[in-house]
């Protein structure tokens, strides 16, 4: 099983997730934690090669967590954020740019 590495503030926005929100968020990466794909993904090819993002809705909206697993034997997480609009924020895909040039 890969370890977790949360990078900058992700930890913490996930913790600020809606409680079911936040469940399903640890369900998912536990899964991808046993290398297996989460229930709802998608690649993010406009951070990097190899970076996914999990899919929640929620009753409280949809959020998001960028992550990449195929760097040696952890799973790092990128950034964890609420989506507002129907398109990504450039500010989050700058954050998660940034965190992955950190590993």
């Amino acid at each position: 099983m890969k370890r977790v590495e949360f990078l900058g503030d992700s930890l913490a926005e996930i913790r600020r997730f809606p409680e079911a929100a936040r469940k399903e968020a640890g369900v998912q990466l536990h899964k991808v934690q046993l290398g297996l794909d989460p229930s709802d993904w998608k690649s993010i090819s406009a951070v990097g090669v190899g970076v996914r993002e999990i899919r929640i809705r929620d009753e409280a909206g949809a959020f998001r967590i960028l992550y990449v697993a195929n760097r040696g034997d952890a799973l790092f997480v990128l950034h964890a954020f609420q989506k507002k609009t129907q398109q990504t924020a450039k500010r989050d895909l700058d954050i998660a740019i940034s965190r992955l040039r950190q590993i």
